[in-house]
């Protein structure tokens, strides 16, 4: 469905649509510009523009297709049936580490992954101040910066940082997953904006993520680019991730499934005692 031209041209389309509506309001947002969906939740009119502006340009792109974006969903639940239906889905987050934006920050991206059938088929992981750009298509690799991207050789036991985001995050109970991570040697730093995180594992800056939340828009462009680039990724029973959510939390993306296990095991471990 989607070639290799496809993988530039829609590349091109996010890059425009942050010229034209993120970046010219990163460091200049007002008091209107920013709301707040609940805590620690903004949301800036830059999100729902470049939402919007998305919407209409990947829809003309491939006609026929829809959309799930974070603003539209947070709107309205419902559109996220969409997910499981017949169309073509294009799962947008428009600015990801939206926090980050508001404060200054130029730790945040845009987040764009094309599902047929809750298939993921192509990714777009857009951080435009870093200059930072990963792209995958399903079966062909992943790319970050124009270079074919491969996630870190697997070594026992990681030799490299697992992130995963603050214990506040975690779901009621399993902040003793995050003891037991770090009693168990492992090398566990929080992250702010799990859209670069996922372009850090696919480069091989990572040994694994634990994931405390299954928003799609969150996951989808992450989860092709680290799986394209040799990654593993499973939900904390082992059970491959459904972009639809009811997966078992955390889940895990990683270098390879050894690594995978062994995170699962030491938080499901805890979880138990």
């Amino acid at each position: 469905m989607i070639s290799l031209a496809d993988l530039a041209e829609v590349e091109g389309i996010i890059r425009s649509v942050n010229e034209e509506a993120v970046l010219p309001r990163f460091r200049s947002l007002s008091d209107s510009d920013v709301a707040m969906k609940g805590p620690m939740d903004p949301v800036t009119v830059a999100d729902r523009e470049a939402e919007e502006f998305l919407r209409e340009r990947l829809t003309a792109f491939l006609p026929g297709s829809v959309v799930v974006g974070e603003e539209a969903v947070s709107e309205d639940p419902l559109v996220l049936r969409a997910l499981t239906g017949d169309a073509p889905v294009w799962v947008v987050d428009p600015i990801d580490g939206t926090r980050n934006f508001v404060a200054g920050s130029g730790r945040f991206s845009t987040l764009v992954a094309l599902s047929v059938g809750g298939v993921l088929q192509a990714s777009w992981s857009y951080a435009p101040v870093l200059n930072r750009i990963g792209t995958a298509l399903a079966g062909q690799g992943a790319w970050v910066d124009g270079a074919p991207a491969r996630v870190a050789p697997p070594t026992d036991p990681p030799a490299l940082p697992l992130t995963t985001s603050h214990p506040v995050w975690w779901p009621s109970g399993y902040g003793r997953g995050f003891d037991a991570l770090n009693a168990a040697g492992l090398d566990v730093r929080y992250f702010d904006a799990c859209g670069i995180e996922y372009l850090d594992l696919a480069v091989g800056k990572r040994s694994a993520m634990v994931l405390t939340w299954e928003h799609c828009w969150d996951h989808a462009a992450g989860l092709l680019l680290v799986a394209e680039a040799g990654g593993h990724v499973a939900a904390l029973d082992g059970a491959p991730v459904r972009l639809h959510g009811g997966n078992a939390l955390p889940f895990v993306a990683a270098s390879d499934p050894a690594t995978a296990t062994l995170v699962r095991q030491v938080i499901t471990g805890s979880i138990a005692g």
